[in-house]
């Protein structure tokens, strides 16, 4: 069996982090980081700057205030990222709901009817599946959550712009996968990219929303599934090996690429813009190890703002 975990005192994490290496210029102030924070969490940002040899030994002059600077850097982008994410997620189940209410009818009977989806036998179980689970939301969250209360006690049914509201943006995304080609190219078009990219760049919004909303690791989140080579790859000269971008595919800047396509173009600049205040911050604040390499555990390019100039 491998050795448990035992609980430590702040003195005594102090002490783990100083045989590291690390320099604690204020042990007061660290303390009171590390008793409001978690040192697990603050923890968890320490491999950025340990020497490659030994991953237990801090890169020389690494400060506390450092560490601590790259989790509130972390945070702060979480919070951004998060923020855009919910403006697409609203935005593009106005649009689902819009185009299948228009075309099919905003009743539960004709928005939840099978034959309104693809036909494909090969999706039969998939549409199946993703019918019964609006009907499970319909059912959990029809009583609890105003919007939806509301047409049941007045209208006897919820309305596919309503029902919206409830859906996870991970149910949204499935939901986009089994309507008919034809509707998923009219949704597509809107967004002037493929039904595959799109159905590619909503799993990817889903996952970094988790992510931004379950407070874990952002910087160096990487996705399972990657996004099609583009424009923006190729108008920023971003680096390749064996024919294939190193950056902007499977992190954070891969989702900067999907903001790029999916908000509208004052949104974006905000976007850009705030994130250039973290990064100018954690800038100034880490001197440890060159920004560079920040950059690119972050996926960024080092002409990464270029993007919001981009037509």
């Amino acid at each position: 069996m491998g050795s448990s975990k035992i609980f430590k005192t702040l003195d005594q994490q102090i002490e783990i982090l100083r045989k590291k290496g690390l320099i604690i210029n204020d042990v007061e102030e660290a303390k009171e980081r590390l008793f409001k924070e978690n040192y697990f969490f603050i923890n968890g940002y320490r491999h950025i700057f340990m020497e490659h040899s030994k991953e237990s030994v801090f890169i020389k002059g690494t400060t506390f205030e450092e560490l601590y600077a790259m989790f509130l850097f972390d945070r702060h982008m979480r919070n951004i990222m998060f923020k855009y994410i919910l403006i697409i997620e609203n935005n593009i189940k106005s649009i689902l709901s819009y185009t299948l209410s228009k075309k099919y009818g905003y009743h539960e009977k004709e928005y939840l009817n099978i034959k309104n989806y693809t036909q494909d036998p090969m999706k039969t179980r998939q549409v199946k599946d993703i019918i019964n689970k609006m009907k499970r939301q319909i059912r959990v969250n029809g009583k609890q959550h105003s919007a939806t209360s509301h047409y049941i006690s007045n209208y006897g049914y919820i309305p596919m712009w309503i029902l919206v509201k409830v859906l996870s943006f991970g149910i949204v995304s499935e939901l986009f996968n089994i309507l008919k080609s034809e509707d998923q190219m009219k949704i597509a078009n809107i967004y002037g990219v493929d039904v595959t990219t799109l159905s590619i760049y909503l799993a990817l919004l889903a996952n970094f929303r988790n992510v931004c909303a379950h407070e874990e690791i952002l910087f160096i989140h990487r996705t399972q599934r990657v996004i099609p080579d583009c424009d923006y790859h190729k108008a920023l000269n971003i680096p390749m090996t064996d024919e294939e971008y190193i950056l902007g595919k499977d992190d954070l800047f891969a989702l900067i690429i999907i903001m790029k396509t999916m908000l509208r173009k004052d949104e974006f600049h905000d976007l850009i813009g705030e994130i250039g205040y973290e990064m100018d911050l954690l800038k100034g604040r880490v001197k440890a190890i060159p920004f560079e390499d920040i950059l690119m555990k972050i996926g960024f390019p080092t002409n990464w703002r270029e993007i919001d100039e981009i037509i």
